[in-house]
């Protein structure tokens, strides 16, 4: 099985997969490797994560023009 490495927010990890040891983004990596990653984390490491992937999205939305639906 293949997963697709989109590499987008520069957050690596080294996780097995196939029987081999990759290097995959934070999100790039699957639903249960992502459990993994974030069990016994502090809560001021998973602050310092969510920055990181809240700036990267903010830059992708500006490099490609993008924005989100909005209700109002």
């Amino acid at each position: 099985m293949f997963e697709e490495k989109r590499n987008l927010d520069g957050v690596y990890f080294r996780v097995k997969r196939y029987g081999k040891w990759e290097n995959v983004c934070f999100s790039d990596l699957r639903s249960d490797e992502r459990e993994d990653i974030l069990e016994g984390k502090s809560i001021e490491w998973v602050k310092q994560l969510c920055r990181i992937l809240a700036d990267t999205i903010s830059e992708i939305g500006k490099k490609f023009d993008l924005r989100g639906e909005n209700d109002e």
